[in-house]
């Protein structure tokens, strides 16, 4: 905290929230040399098991983790939305985000917040005592909030994310240099404004974490190649996360979190390619990239990650299933679906969720009618290029799992039974003691 907030001997309880894209607890659990730091917040204050949201993807992950609610009242389902009426599709930005962020109902409370590197934040809040957007971020000088923040930021080499291009290459060591890189400069950036502002909710975020899981998870699951590098490298995370903790005052509380787990990754699973070969969706002509191309008598269409839905007349604009024959026509495809198995012969849906179950808001006219949580080893994919097959391989070897987030506190007071997503903007405004005139989709943590 700054100068003057150290001075001025508020009562009210500060917080800094440490976001670690990705990160799994068990990878935690299983490594407590690796995890140190983290592994005593545990023993110290409270540690354990978040539940995701529904789809685990971090652009619906963090809008929801950062309103307290689900995509249905934040408007955000994913990496590609579906416009209204329309078979147009968008990639959702921090302005799609329909519901009240965290740090704006801080500033409602006459608190001050510093926000840097949150996915799906672009453009920055100027109304914030300062911003710099993450994910999706063009570039750095789109995503700070003042010329003194970027030119401080330009100053530490920071960047808005790790190029995950040089993960697609065999030898990894470029990749793992870059996101060496990335999080040192994250760590400068942090601890600056940590010493330097005068705030009472810091909230940043590790994206890098997820960069390395997906491309060398799977060599830390088999002792592959990369395997040293990938516990050396979080090895580094938890070192800034302990350096982080040693610089807080007793009266701070740090909560480090992440959005979703992670596991190993086997075969990228094409759903439309699924739907085309089963009769569900089918395409104008041979030239086809994009649900725009999508002919009048396609039944079903998929977008990333797992969503699925009906061509439903009424909704979409040339839909073909009646209203009449939804139910009928969505247990056909939740049956194909169930259907569906690996080349190793295993059932690729481990849960199929239907979406009036866990969407609910006033933005919900573009959930989807299912959601396929995955079996551990199947990543769900959307393209509508048209594959050769529905099971290939790609460059990535991790992949988001549902079941295993974490969050770590200070605070020895959370009960964190049966704690998902939802329950962090609860519980920090709670840590704040900033009372919100709202309904969330969680409740505070605090015991």
């Amino acid at each position: 905290m700054g100068l003057f907030d150290r001075l001025r001997g508020d009562d009210d309880g500060r917080v800094v929230f440490l976001g670690i894209d990705g990160v799994p607890l068990d990878l935690v659990e299983d490594h407590p040399d690796v995890f140190e730091n983290l592994t005593d917040i545990a023993e110290t204050g409270s540690g354990g098991r978040l539940e995701s949201i529904v789809p685990p993807e971090s652009s619906a992950c963090w809008p929801s983790l950062t309103t307290g609610v689900n995509p249905g009242a934040t408007g955000v389902y994913g990496f590609q939305d579906r416009e209204v009426d329309s078979y147009e599709t968008y990639v959702p930005l921090g302005r799609h985000v329909k519901a009240t962020r965290l740090w704006d109902r801080v500033t409602d409370a006459g608190r001050d917040a510093t926000v840097l590197n949150v996915p799906v934040t672009f453009p920055p809040s100027t109304r914030i005592q300062r911003m710099a957007s993450g994910f999706l971020s063009p570039d750095l000088d789109a995503a700070t909030s003042d010329e003194s923040l970027r030119e401080t930021l330009s100053g530490f080499d920071y960047k808005i994310d790790v190029n995950a291009k040089l993960g697609h290459d065999d030898d990894k060591s470029e990749f793992i240099e870059d996101a060496h890189a990335t999080l040192d400069a994250r760590y400068e950036a942090f601890a600056h404004y940590l010493a330097e502002d005068d705030w009472d909710l810091f909230f940043g975020v590790f994206m890098s974490t997820d960069r390395v899981n997906h491309f060398l998870f799977g060599d830390y699951a088999n002792d592959g190649e990369y395997a040293d590098e990938f516990l050396e490298f979080y090895r580094t995370l938890d070192g800034y996360i302990g350096e982080i903790r040693d610089s807080l005052d007793d009266d701070t509380t740090l909560v480090v979190a992440s959005d979703h787990g992670f596991t190993e990754l086997q075969w990228e699973v094409n759903c439309n390619q699924f739907l085309a070969d089963e009769g569900w969706l089918s395409y104008e002509g041979d030239d086809h990239d994009a649900l725009s191309d999508i002919d009048d008598e396609t039944r079903a269409y998929s977008l990333i990650p797992g969503r699925f839905y009906l061509n439903l007349e009424g909704r979409e604009p040339e839909g073909v299933v009646p209203e009449a024959e939804y139910e009928e026509t969505r247990e056909a495809l939740i049956e194909d679906l169930e259907s569906l198995t690996g080349p190793d012969g295993r059932q690729v849906c481990k849960r199929i969720v239907k979406g009036e179950t866990v969407f609910d808001g006033a933005h919900d006219d573009i959930a989807p009618d299912l959601v396929v949580i995955p079996a551990d080893g199947f990543d769900l994919k959307s393209g509508f290029g048209g594959k050769k097959a529905v099971f290939t391989e790609g460059p990535r070897n991790g992949m988001h799992k549902f079941e295993n987030s974490l969050l770590y506190a200070t605070d020895p007071g959370l009960d964190l039974t049966d704690a998902n997503l939802f329950d962090v903007t609860p519980t920090l405004l709670d840590l704040l003691d900033v009372d919100a005139d709202a309904e969330f989709d969680g409740e505070s943590l605090l015991s």
